[in-house]
């Protein structure tokens, strides 16, 4: 039996979880969800409808995993937990600062509905929070790195593009290399959040909009830009097109630690992606195969990446795992 899968809006990520269904020859996709004029939205696959979100709740019956597509700034927040209560789900929350409360609310409404919900899904928060985990336990006297980009961030661009007078927007977050190549030399500094990475912005203005007033906006703006050295570039759309139509991104995992007296060792996990959305919604789809594993072990409330068993992300039985990947 396939599993059946729902997709709650259809950007960038939309489409990548679209891909990647297709991608997993033990799922379908069974509806795409809009905010939009649902007649108005073309999708890439055939025979499969597209709905309008108010009516998702008519479809609980029919998914067995919704996946959350929004962002985390203002969508996320409110979605996952109000489609918790009648669906396993999956979202891509990636505000650190807010992941408690967020788990909160969303545990709190999957175990009101007996489903699952598993949260900040994707490479950081998702495989990044393994690399740290597993470097933790391993080396447990040592520091923690984490290093994004030199990349496109979703989240970090659909916070712009939410600014008053903000046409389009893109963000690169850009590593510190002097901070980075410290740690690979074996060295522990103490790093800030300003000292590891830079942030540029390439904002297309609305006519007549305040310049002055977009860039202190997106400087001073909590959890995204306000502790990083920012710079805004203002661009036209025709230049945005040109210059920023990519979405590579990537980024490194270190932990440099001790055993004994003089004995040090640095483990590093890096990606290097082509598509960031791509990549992500391909995680994404992973974990849909773990929430619906744990929803028929009545293992209901929220997740995130650590309390899912690595052998749940994959369409293969113990035997053929221990087989070809132990």
């Amino acid at each position: 039996m396939c599993i059946r899968i729902g997709i709650m809006g259809y950007g960038n990520l939309g489409r990548g979880v679209e891909l990647a269904v297709k991608n997993a020859p033990d799922m379908e996709l069974v509806a795409v969800f809009t905010r939009r004029d649902p007649a108005a939205l073309k999708i890439n696959t055939e025979n499969v409808p597209v709905v309008s979100a108010a009516a998702a709740a008519e479809w609980k019956d029919k998914i067995d995993v919704m996946i959350l597509c929004g962002g985390s700034a203002t969508d996320l927040p409110v979605q996952t937990p109000q489609f918790a209560k009648d669906f396993n789900v999956i979202d891509s929350f990636d505000t650190h600062a807010n992941l408690p409360a967020h788990f909160t609310n969303t545990d709190a409404a999957a175990k009101s509905g007996n489903k699952v919900a598993i949260i900040s899904v994707g490479w950081d928060p998702g495989l990044f929070s393994l690399a740290r985990a597993y470097g933790n336990a391993v080396l447990p006297n040592g520091q923690d790195y984490t290093f994004w980009g030199k990349g496109v961030s979703q989240g970090h661009s659909d916070a712009i593009r939410r600014v008053k007078g903000v046409k389009n927007a893109k963000q690169y977050t850009v590593p510190v290399e002097a901070a980075l190549e410290s740690i690979r030399n074996g060295e522990t500094p103490a790093l800030t959040t300003r000292e590891k990475h830079t942030r540029v912005c390439y904002v297309v203005p609305e006519a007549g909009a305040d310049l002055a007033q977009i860039e202190h906006d997106i400087k001073t703006m909590p959890n995204y830009f306000s502790d990083y050295d920012t710079t805004v570039h203002f661009i036209t759309e025709e230049e945005l097109l040109r210059d920023h139509s990519g979405m590579a991104h990537g980024g490194f995992v270190l932990r440099s630690g001790v055993t004994s007296e003089g004995t040090k060792h640095i483990i590093e996990y890096s990606l290097k992606l082509d598509s960031n959305p791509e990549f992500t919604t391909s995680v994404l789809v992973a974990y849909a195969r773990a929430a619906y594993r744990l929803y028929n072990e009545k293992n209901y409330g929220a997740k995130t990446v650590l309390d899912v068993p690595p052998a749940y992300l994959l369409n293969k039985t113990a035997e053929e795992l221990r087989a070809s990947l132990v």
